[in-house]
């Protein structure tokens, strides 16, 4: 796990999540709190049966904007630890997608962070959801990757 000031983590992950682990890096004898939060994916999305998610991200773009979020809670939240981890590729129906842990010596502050982490995370970092159903799929909430970028076409020969 890549550990960053104040030992927090940020990562984008194909694997399982190890929730436990992460569990327990956040938690430390000086704080009284923590916040989990553990967003999955669920079975039905606007009333259409879920068969799985697959998830896509600009990569270093995104964990840039992770520890940007990380900063932040440090700066505004009187807080301890923070863990924020995101799963990318296929997800299928209860595997957890995006887990974040914040630990802080009152229950207050972890609460907080916790949710301005979660908030954020989803309205700026560069993760995209598509949604796969049984008559086709879709990406979530009008969100879609960035496209291919440009390439210069050839000339054609005189």
């Amino acid at each position: 796990m890549a550990k960053l000031p104040h030992d927090d983590i940020y990562q984008l992950v194909r694997e399982p999540i190890d929730m436990a682990a992460l569990a327990r890096h956040v938690r430390a004898p000086e704080d009284g709190a923590m916040v989990i939060f553990d967003g999955f994916v669920r079975n039905q999305s606007h009333n259409r049966p879920t068969l799985y998610l697959d998830y896509e991200a600009y990569e270093s773009m995104a964990l840039a904007k992770m520890r940007e979020i990380g900063a932040q809670l440090h700066e505004k939240y009187r807080i301890h630890r923070v863990s924020v981890v995101h799963r990318l590729g296929r997800l299928e129906v209860g595997e957890t997608s995006v887990f974040i842990a914040v630990s802080a010596p009152h229950r207050a502050a972890a609460f907080d962070a916790c949710r301005f982490a979660i908030d954020t995370l989803k309205r700026t970092v560069p993760i995209w959801k598509k949604e796969y159903f049984e008559d086709g799929a879709v990406w979530a909430d009008g969100e879609l990757p960035p496209a291919p970028a440009a390439t210069p076409r050839a000339k054609p020969a005189s």
